[in-house]
């Protein structure tokens, strides 16, 4: 049925007159418009837990390679993007690769993780006026099928995908994913039997815009998203931006089962406000958690995930814990900083402090939580080693007895991760 949609849907949107230049017209060929990138990543993880779980710990390189060809001549154009992925483990952490918190590499059935790991994919793709049909393997970015990029390698998905904007300020997605590649192994089957997603966003102003998304994962639930960004300019170096987000879920009876759920609807949202001054940002959030489970999202359907993307949350309470479970209700307070007003351009700083309380642990007492989050980034700014960046980022969670004594939500610790990108332009 969506098929019949995302056809129609075209159809109606290469007929419409036109409110923006025509992408098409002004392609230049499939060579001349062509890129080729290679990424370079070094990722280090380790998780340090404080009650009962094993600690974490993985370390490897990874190489990331993407091809993207520009359109053929005519009312029709055709190109291909395509991709290749490669990583090595430097370290497997000596026992410590086991759960799915950093999944570098998929421990196998020896127990040990994998040594290497390559995987590549392509896709077809055609374009009318500013509407793009792809079908193939694809990394969509979407509120509700956004694929994880925050490990060593990139999740993938394949299937169909159409992206239109032919009127200006607005943008409209649709799609159906039939197969989805784990980030940490060479399979493409990771239990997957669909996902149809469809929506938009709508600049209305200059800084006002507004998202809403719909995604149908079969046999696991369907998810609806709405989202607000607001930004309104104080002065020449003063703003302030309302970010709103928020999540629907309902959830298959059958997946509440196999999951071990406890119930079938989650309704999640948060609300942040940055103050930006200078070099200087101070972030106020809260973020709110009801219905009769937490929120669901990412990991993958064969370990009992939901498999729409491991960066599916768009919330603003979202570091090492997400603050997402049954009933919680949780707030922020957030700063950072921009070294190059103090003569370091490239380095920046940010903080965070999280509380989550009020969470259900049916009968073993209210549960709380508390995140401190630390990240120190450098981006190399001229010479050789240009756009080279170094991360460093650090978060400590603790967590109250009674939510550990439930045991359906993560358990605290300490966590280090250090990424080192390196992005060659290659054409």
């Amino acid at each position: 049925m969506l098929k019949t949609r995302i056809s129609l849907l075209a159809l109606g949107l290469m007929a419409a007159t036109q409110a923006m230049a025509n992408d098409q017209e002004a392609s230049k060929g499939f060579v001349e418009d062509s890129s080729a990138t290679l990424l370079l990543r070094n990722a280090y993880m380790n998780r340090d837990k404080k009650h009962g779980s094993a600690d974490q710990m993985q370390w490897g390189q990874g190489f990331i390679g993407r091809f993207s060809s520009g359109f053929t001549k005519g009312t029709v154009g055709v190109g291909v993007d395509a991709f290749g992925l490669y990583a090595v483990r430097l370290d497997g952490g000596s026992g410590r690769n086991g759960g799915g918190g950093i999944d570098f590499f998929k421990r196998g059935d020896s127990g040990n993780a994998q040594h290497d790991i390559a995987r590549g994919g392509a896709a077809v793709k055609f374009r009318v006026s500013n509407t793009v049909l792809k079908y193939g393997d694809q990394m969509p970015s979407l509120p509700v099928l956004q694929y994880d990029d925050a490990r060593l390698l990139p999740e993938s998905y394949t299937g169909t995908s159409i992206n239109s904007k032919e009127i200006e300020g607005l943008e409209l997605n649709a799609g159906r994913y039939t197969r989805e590649a784990r980030k940490s192994t060479e399979q493409r089957d990771s239990g997957l039997k669909s996902i149809n997603v469809f929506g938009g966003s709508y600049k209305f102003l200059p800084n006002l815009t507004a998202s809403l998304y719909t995604s149908d994962v079969e046999d696991v639930l369907k998810k609806h998203y709405l989202g607000l960004n607001y930004v309104h300019a104080i002065a020449k170096d003063q703003s302030l931006t309302l970010d709103f987000n928020g999540y629907k879920s309902d959830i298959d009876k059958k997946y509440v089962q196999k999951a071990s759920l406890t119930g079938d609807d989650n309704t999640i949202w948060s609300l942040a406000a940055t103050y930006a001054f200078g070099p200087h940002s101070v972030t106020l959030a809260h973020q709110r958690s009801t219905g009769s489970t937490g929120y669901q999202y990412g990991w993958y359907q064969n370990d009992y995930g939901v498999g729409d993307g491991g960066s599916t949350i768009y919330l603003a309470n979202s570091y090492w814990s997400d603050f997402n479970a049954e009933d919680e209700r949780s707030w922020q307070i957030a700063y950072g900083f921009d070294f190059s007003a103090v003569g370091v351009p490239g380095l920046t700083y940010n903080i965070a402090y999280v509380r989550g309380d009020n969470i259900n642990t049916h009968g073993f007492g209210e549960g709380t939580e508390r995140e401190i989050f630390n990240q120190v980034k450098y981006v190399v700014q001229e010479g050789p080693a240009k756009d080279l960046s170094v991360k460093l980022r650090g978060s400590w969670v603790r967590t109250s007895d009674s939510l550990r004594d439930y045991g359906k939500y993560m358990e605290d610790g300490n966590e280090v991760r250090i990424f080192v990108e390196y992005p060659i332009s290659i054409f």
